[in-house]
Formats: structure tokens, sequence, C-alpha cells
């Protein structure tokens, strides 16, 4: 029998986190088995206290970073395939329902398709090349599932990443030539864009890219995001 384990990393989630774990909930089906982890990187915001109202889902601890976070989640998952979520990001409706299908036909690995919540033309063609199963395409907002046995074949989330950490693991489940794109749409949020600026924050999303094809170190990569974006 399979079971999704939903884990979400946060920090500082307290707007939204109430709505998504409300969509989570209502868009999970009473045939599969799944559980919704959520794991904390030390809110000061009072997200705890919104995730505890809720019987249905875990709330962890970890030290702060997506990765660590992460890790946390799947070693607490009961499930045998994970599913990677970000707090701003709501998968198509039957979410489970896809993921599933695509793991009973020996797809082990993949992600959904994406839009941003944003009518900007730019944000728009960017998600409409998501559809494509093209490493180039790929980003942790378009969530993740993976089987438990594949995730930890492959160590987890490199930790020493505090950004990028998706593309690390993204990278080496492309090696391994064994990732997949659901060809349905999961929205996600355009917050960063509309805070930063689209093509400023496009522009520094290229650096880091790149520094990293150069082979710039996590921590360089990290010092970059801190001082331009974050």
């Amino acid at each position: 029998m399979n079971k999704i384990s939903i884990i979400i990393p946060i920090l500082n989630e307290a707007e939204g986190i109430e709505t998504l774990l409300n969509y989570i909930i209502c868009n999970t089906s009473m045939h599969i088995q799944s559980e919704i982890i959520v794991v904390d990187g030390g809110s000061t915001d009072g997200s705890q206290n919104i995730v505890k109202q809720y019987k249905e889902v875990a709330l962890i601890g970890s030290e702060k970073g997506r990765a660590k976070q992460m890790n946390v989640g799947a070693k607490h998952a009961t499930g045998n395939i994970l599913y990677f979520l970000h707090a701003d990001s709501f998968p198509p409706k039957n979410f489970d329902k896809l993921i599933i299908k695509n793991i009973k036909t020996g797809n082990v690995a993949g992600c959904f398709r994406m839009e941003f919540n944003s009518t900007h033309w730019w944000l728009k063609f960017c998600g409409w090349f998501t559809q494509f199963n093209w490493r180039i395409c790929r980003g942790g907002d378009q969530s993740l599932f993976i089987t438990k046995k594949l995730f930890n074949s492959v160590g987890g989330y490199n930790e020493h990443y505090i950004i990028c950490e998706d593309s690390v693991l993204i990278n080496e489940l492309y090696k391994r030539k064994c990732f997949t794109v659901i060809n349905s749409k999961l929205k996600t949020s355009a917050r960063l864009y509309e805070k930063i600026g689209v093509w400023k924050l496009q522009y520094h999303f290229l650096v880091i890219h790149f520094k990293k094809w150069l082979g710039e170190n996590p921590i360089s990569l990290h010092s970059y995001y801190k001082k331009h974006i974050c």
C-alpha cells in the first residue's frame, strides 16, 4: 500500500500557512493514505500556533535551513513516497492521485508544471516552459515527489546548501534519468518577484546559477543571495 508523506518546511509563514493546510486537507483523497508534516525552522511570527490547531498535521522543529528541515521531515515520514512542498505553493487538485498514478507506472521522482499567481508576461512565459522535462526548467517551487527509497539512495538534500538545495538534488535525479513532469499546474506565489522586482530578481537568480555552474561554494552563493535578495 502506497502512502504519501507531504513535507512542508516553514519559517515565519503565519500569513499563508493556514490557507495552504486547508487546501491540502480538502484536496487529499480519502482512498489514499497520506500524512502532513510541517517542519518549522524557528518561526517567530506565531506560525507554530497556527499549525498546532490541526490535529491532522504533525509539527516538527528543526534547525533553520530548508535542506535541513526537509531532511528532518523525511526522517519522520512514515510514507514510502515523499512529497516536498513549499509553503507558498498550491499543487493541483487530486495531486495525490496523480503522484500515485505516476509511481505505479514507474516514475519514481518528479514534479508538476508550474504557474505564478501573476499576470506579468515574463512570469507567465517562465511558467509555460515548466511543462517540458528539461533540467533547465526545474526549480523547487514546482514541488518534488520521490520514493523514500530513492531519496535515501541519493543521500537526501545536501545540507551544505542554504540556497540551491533543490537544484543539487534534482541534478542528481536527472543524472539517473528518473525524473518526470506531471502535466498539471501547481500555482506558486510571485511574492518575491513583487517585492524585489521581476527583472532585478531574475538577474540575481541568473547570476547565482552561473556562479554555481562555475563551481562556487555554497557559502559564497548564500552570501550573494543575502546581499542582493534576502
